[in-house]
């Protein structure tokens, strides 16, 4: 809250005690309706411990390696490396889900998604996930006295019911604490291809209203199957429903000629908007949430980043990533904000190469390996399906170096809101830690003893976990991985049995199931899994 501006003031001298007493309470009591009644763009808030402006960054489908500050040598992500280099690197950074959507879910809300009916993949025409009155990290910071927007892949559904794309697309973001959005609807191998600003898709023309199903709508309307030999991305599996800008999607849609964007210009139009909504509150404190498209497929960067990475197009995904980072990082400096400024860096899972379409991302990956020492990616409770790269930078306020402490996502709502002090409610963020002091690299701060990490959870409780404790972990597998998603070049290790143990510490990859050695650990630790599946909540 901006304190009010102090007046030059001219009084005459009171006669008497009586009018001296009542100049007194008068001057109180103005004072105190300053205080009291923000401006139109400000709302009360506590004192906070510290205001910083406050960015998260989320990539798609990154893996631990994917970048070279954590490892990767075939090619270089120098802005990514910039953020490394100024601040924090966490060697155990997680997502809390191998998917997007139940990982956005509870980045947002600070709650496990398998808690939450529908929270799987969310479809096309999916209605909004976290509803109205849901505290929220932007909701926690919007009280706080920040403007909040989120800018990039929203893919948590819209509307009550389902979208209403030719109205009023609510509830939405607007409804759970951001102030603005621009936005991807869902996620860009689902229809439809157009931007969500506010309530409204950008630039539709009524007279040519917008359909989206997930059954063919129009007879004769082209699809990844009858006009496959047109395709200029052609699709290995699922990704064949309508077609636009040469690449089949899943599921139709007809109409919003007008509203249809490029793929190659998403990043650029993101940047655009961010850069504009940084200048345009850069004297109030901010929470802006980047949530990048790169490199979920279909992976169409823009053109001047085609042939780049030597590794096809999903590496060259990865370089434009890393230019979004570096425009957003120099929008800081130009507008004097670097040292006042909670850079978070993270991914909403880990890495995939063939997810639907023939891209090159198996044929020509090369020598680089998309989860560095880890096992699985995308789909999976494998260290490589959440442990992803995880950077913090707040220069003056963060040390440069190294952690080796367990964060996660799904705690950047408790911390964020421990760190400008404002009330968690008994009811919000059930899952969510304050482990602010370790995210800011403070001396001997201590992240999370043990992580719970689930699939796609269209399962809920009944679904993939895996939960870390320490240098153990365990996992419970009661369905297959990965669909016909080509995950790695790697096969996956395939427990014979339900639960299965590895330490860490000796075998990253999760080749060697020790809980035949260990049971005491092994029960232990089904035990554990067991308390956090029902108890409803973990944080005290």
């Amino acid at each position: 809250m901006a304190f009010p501006s102090v007046r030059s003031t001219r009084f005459s001298r009171p006669h008497n005690a009586a009018s001296r007493n009542r100049l007194v309470v008068a001057l109180v009591l103005l004072g105190a309706c300053e205080l009291a009644a923000p401006g139109a763009d400000e709302r009360a808030t506590p004192a906070p411990r510290e205001r910083p402006n406050i960015i998260v960054i989320m990539a798609d489908d990154l893996g631990y390696g994917d970048v070279s500050c954590y490892g990767s040598t075939v090619f270089k992500t120098p802005s990514i490396d910039r953020l490394a280099a100024e601040g924090h690197r966490f060697t155990s950074g997680y997502c809390s889900a191998s998917t997007c959507t139940p990982t956005r879910y509870s980045f947002l809300t600070g709650t496990y998604a398998f808690r939450t009916k529908g929270t799987g993949i969310a479809p096309p025409n999916g209605p909004a996930i976290i509803r109205p009155g849901t505290p929220t990290l932007p909701s926690l910071l919007r009280d706080a006295g920040y403007r909040a927007a989120v800018i990039g892949k929203w893919h948590l559904g819209l509307g009550d019911k389902e979208p209403d794309w030719n109205g009023t697309l609510a509830p939405g973001p607007l409804e759970i604490g951001f102030d603005e959005c621009f936005l991807l609807p869902t996620t860009n191998d689902r229809v439809p291809q157009v931007y969500v600003e506010g309530h409204r898709v950008l630039n539709l023309d009524p007279s040519d209203p917008l359909t989206v199903s997930d059954k063919p709508i129009a007879p004769n309307e082209p699809t990844g199957v009858s006009h496959r030999d047109t395709l200029r991305m052609n699709w290995s599996h699922g990704h064949n429903g309508t077609i636009h800008n040469g690449i089949s999607r899943i599921g139709f849609y007809t109409g919003g000629t007008a509203a249809r964007f490029r793929d190659e210009d998403l990043a650029d139009t993101w940047v655009k908007k961010s850069k504009a909504f940084i200048a345009a509150n850069k004297d109030r404190p901010f929470f802006l949430f980047f949530a990048s498209h790169d490199n979920h497929v279909p992976r169409m960067p823009h053109e001047r980043f085609h042939g780049k990475s030597g590794t096809g197009l999903r590496g060259d995904a990865v370089l434009e990533l890393d230019w979004c980072v570096g425009e957003i990082m120099a929008t800081l400096d130009t507008h004097g904000l670097a040292t006042n400024t909670l850079v978070i860096f993270c991914s909403d899972n880990g890495p995939v190469l063939d997810d639907g379409y023939e891209d090159g991302a198996v044929t020509e990956l090369g020598g680089h390996h998309p989860t560095g020492p880890f096992s699985g990616g995308k789909y999976t409770v494998l260290e490589g399906g959440t442990r992803t790269p995880f950077i913090t930078r707040w220069p003056g306020r963060i040390p440069v170096g190294e952690s080796d402490e367990i964060v996660c996502t799904i705690d950047v709502a408790a911390s964020c809101a421990a760190l400008v002090n404002a009330p968690l409610p008994a009811h919000a963020c059930l899952d969510s830690l304050d482990i602010h002091s370790a995210l800011l690299g403070e001396p001997d701060a201590q992240g999370r003893t043990d992580l719970l990490q689930q699939d796609n959870g269209t399962k809920g409780t009944q679904g993939n976990f895996g939960l870390r404790s320490g240098d153990w972990k365990l996992i419970r597998l009661v369905n297959a991985p990965g669909g016909q998603a080509v995950i790695s070049k790697q096969p996956l290790p395939k427990p014979a049995k339900r639960h299965s143990l590895y330490s860490l510490a000796d075998d990253p990859g999760e080749r060697n199931d020790v809980s035949q050695q260990h049971p005491k650990k092994t029960a232990e630790l089904i035990q554990r899994l067991d308390a956090i599946l029902t108890d409803g909540q973990t944080r005290p």
